[in-house]
């Protein structure tokens, strides 16, 4: 009987393990579902927000996102708090959410400490002859025709974010790169709306390419100069363009209600 036992614990200790396994799989598979489901929902909320379907000062609760996404509360309470820390949404207790209204101070001071990092960082690669060497990959981007151009908004944008990386990250200094990524990220809102106009793409690909020049020829002096104006131009445009959107999209949602109430009479 004991020879048995013997034989048997081993049996069961593998039948244990079998089965820990098999929960912990089933757990990360679970765990890795629910956190692309909270993707999802983050980056159509986000996108509701930035396409002003989403108008600041909106309310809403979770439980309107989730039954409007046709998901659960969990996924939708996750990427409403990431938005929460990333500065789109403020939470209020008993009232639920808000979409966080436009403050065009804090975007202009944000804009200052943009302005006063770029600066900074061009003036060293004008002084660094390896600093410069890191900015090869971007003349092949920036310095061609109108024609090899890209003519996506979208596109453009994202290509016009790595561009003012690439140029605080060939400085070298890792704490600066890293503030102006932040400064990247809190700005995209409104700053993606300067390449929503042809005028505004083909302005940014030719200053682009004029600061390049600058910097490689080392003239700091000039290269300060136009990297202000570019950055002073982009934060008036986007700022008009902001208005406007706002405006129009509250004109878009009156006049929803507007049909509305006169279907209802």
């Amino acid at each position: 009987m004991v020879a048995m036992a013997s034989k048997a614990s081993p049996v069961r200790e593998r039948n244990q393990r079998d089965r820990a396994r098999t929960r912990a799989s089933s757990d990360a598979v679970e765990g890795r579902q629910a956190n692309l489901l909270a993707e999802t929902v983050y980056l159509r909320l986000k996108a509701e927000i930035f396409d002003f379907e989403l108008l600041p000062g909106d309310r809403f609760t979770e439980t309107e996102t989730a039954e409007r996404y046709a998901v659960s509360r969990t996924p939708v309470r996750d990427a409403l708090y990431r938005l929460e820390r990333e500065g789109y949404l403020q939470v209020a207790f008993r009232s639920g959410w808000r979409v966080r209204p436009f403050d065009f101070e804090r975007f202009e001071q944000l804009y200052d400490l943009r302005t006063v990092l770029e600066i900074e960082a061009v003036q060293r690669l004008c002084r660094d002859a390896v600093a410069r060497g890191r900015l090869a990959p971007l003349a092949d981007l920036w310095c061609v025709p109108p024609a090899a151009r890209p003519a996506d908004g979208v596109a453009v944008a994202a290509l016009d974010e790595a561009f003012h990386q690439t140029i605080v990250a060939a400085a070298g200094n890792e704490e600066m790169s890293a503030v102006h990524r932040q400064v990247t990220e809190k700005i995209r809102i409104v700053r993606r709306l300067d390449f929503t106009q042809a005028a505004r793409v083909s302005a940014t690909y030719d200053e682009h390419a004029a600061l390049l020049g600058l910097v490689i020829a080392r003239r700091s002096a000039q290269a300060v100069i136009l990297l202000r104006s570019h950055i002073e131009t982009s934060r008036m445009e986007v700022r008009k363009i902001t208005l406007h959107k706002l405006h129009m999209a509250r004109e878009r949602l009156a006049g929803g209600r507007g049909r509305r109430q006169g279907s209802a009479g």
